[in-house]
Order: C-alpha cells, then sequence, then structure tokens
C-alpha cells in the first residue's frame, strides 16, 4: 500500500506464515494444523506435497480479497484486457457466423484460463516479497521463467484447439446439413433429442478434458513462476499434489467453475473480478501445498 509519502508501505502481512513441517506429521502442518500424517506416497515429486483439509480453499478465497484489495489499481486493468479480448472474440464469431462455437469457446475458456492469470500469481509474489506491484510486471510475468511458461501456454491453447474440434465435430453429428442462427440453435439444444445428445456428449467430452488439465494446470504455472524448473516437472508436480490432496482440489475445481462461469454469465464484465480471485486464490493454494 502506500504510505503517507507516497511510497510504497512494506506493512502487507500475508494472510498466514509460510508452511513450516510440523512435528509429527510427514507431510507437514499448517496454520490451522490441518494438515493430517500420511504414509509416504510412491508418487513422483510426493515429498514436495502437503496434505490440506477439505476446507483450506475457501482459506484461499480469504488470501484473495487481501491481495486483491492491496493492488487493485493494477489488478483490474490487468483483468479488463481478458474482459476486452472476450468481448471481440465472442462479437467475431457472431459476425462470422459461427455462433455455434460461441458456447464452446466459453466452456474451452476454462481450459486456458489458469494461463490468463499469471500476472495476478506474480501480483501476489510481489506483496509477499514486500515489492510494489506493476501492471507491466504484471503483464511480463512471463518473464521470469520463459520458456517453460509459454511452452505451458502453448500446451494449453492446443488443448482449447483439440477442444473446438471436438466441440465442432459433435455439433455437425447431432445437427447435420443445419445452419442454425442464435435463437435457432439455443431451441434446437434445449427442445430437441438431437440437441440434448449435443449438450450431454459435449459435457462428458468437455469434463473429462477439463479434469486432465486442471490436474496439470492447477499449480504447475505458478511453480514455474516461482522457481527455475522445467515443464515436465511442474505437470507432474502440480498433477501429484492434486491427485493427493484429490478432496480439497475437487472443492477448489468446483469454486474455480462456480467464479468462472459467474464471471462469463456476465457477459465477460464480471471476469474483472473473479479473474483476480483465481488468480490470487491459486498463489495462496500453491504456497499451501508445495513446499520450496
Amino acid at each position: 500500500m502506500l504510505d503517507g509519502g507516497g511510497g510504497w508501505s512494506h506493512s502487507y502481512k500475508k494472510p498466514w506464515p509460510q508452511l513450516r513441517h510440523a512435528p509429527g506429521l510427514p507431510f507437514g502442518g499448517n496454520m490451522s494444523g490441518s494438515a493430517t500424517p500420511s504414509l509416504p506416497s510412491p508418487l513422483p515429486f510426493a515429498d514436495k506435497v502437503t496434505r490440506i483439509a477439505t476446507d483450506e480453499p475457501f482459506r484461499w478465497l480469504a488470501a484473495w480479497w487481501r491481495d486483491f484489495r492491496a493492488a487493485a489499481l493494477v489488478g483490474l486493468p490487468y483483468g479488463l484486457v481478458f474482459v476486452v479480448s472476450g468481448v471481440l472474440l465472442t462479437f467475431g464469431l457472431e459476425r462470422a457466423g459461427l455462433v455455434y462455437l460461441i458456447a464452446p469457446l466459453i466452456a474451452g475458456f476454462m481450459l486456458v484460463a489458469p494461463a490468463l492469470t499469471v500476472g495476478f500469481y506474480a501480483i501476489s509474489q510481489d506483496l509477499e516479497a514486500g515489492t510494489r506491484p506493476s501492471f507491466a510486471r504484471a503483464l511480463l510475468a512471463w518473464r521470469r521463467n520463459p520458456g517453460a511458461l509459454i511452452g505451458l501456454g502453448l500446451m494449453q491453447v492446443l488443448f482449447l484447439v483439440v477442444w473446438m474440434r471436438f466441440a465442432v465435430l459433435i455439433f455437425a453429428l447431432c445437427f447435420p446439413s443445419t445452419s442454425l442462427d442464435t435463437q435457432a440453435l439455443l431451441n434446437a439444444a434445449l427442445f430437441t433429442q438431437d440437441g440434448q445428445t449435443f449438450l450431454a456428449v459435449g459435457s462428458v467430452v468437455g469434463a473429462g478434458m477439463a479434469t486432465i488439465a486442471f490436474a496439470f494446470g492447477a499449480f504447475s504455472l505458478p511453480l514455474l513462476l516461482d522457481r527455475r524448473i522445467g515443464l515436465l516437472e511442474a505437470v507432474v508436480t502440480s498433477a501429484v499434489a492434486v491427485v493427493l490432496n484429490a478432496r480439497a482440489m475437487a472443492v477448489w475445481a468446483g469454486l474455480i467453475v462456480l467464479f468462472t462461469a459467474a464471471g462469463l454469465a456476465l457477459g465477460y464484465v464480471g471476469l474483472v473480478v473473479t479473474l483476480p480471485l483465481v488468480g490470487h486464490a491459486t498463489w495462496h493454494a500453491y504456497r499451501a501445498v508445495l513446499r520450496g
């Protein structure tokens, strides 16, 4: 925060202390003692993972609010960049007569959203270190580990492209030789048997791809931002952390979907708030689950 003299104050405090190993808990402990003792796992990089309680994600949300208030003048403009991009892309699809791709695009946004929140990880990291956040530092956060971060971002974009191709294929199978405008597509999807098949198959395929994307992306981006490690190590560590904390991460995944969907439902405008929420909270999730 700015101090009385216009300088940056280092009075920002972390929502909770950095994790330390707790005696008797093989995977460490946290502020509330919610980590639970477990037998060592044979999974790779499991020694870096702290087991957490199912309600831990709600603590990350509290940490988000603290970071958001401390750097709102940086976070809001950063989020606005992606809101404008989403509106322009949706408008472009409609003008091109590709309205049937708008719903898959919105659903696919969940697959690439983590890559868009790297700047928020950087803001939280700066606040944690007592450094003044800036829009430029958030926008150029990928330069801290460029090869791995760009590689992971491209993987997520590729995943989105694959999902969009699946969506086109499912649409073609359910609505052969059919050209629909927006209203006709909604009516067909909601009130016809072919439409219900389209929604059911699309939901199953989308959920499967989203689960894979979440497992590999839940912690890999903040991990790559914070440490100079390789892409493979980051994605495997992320997947292992998700598996070892399956219940808590299921809660966290549900909260991410809820908040992101709420932001999208408000005509993208809500993403100005929900993207910072997911970004800042994910940074604190990373701090809580992965030890240095």
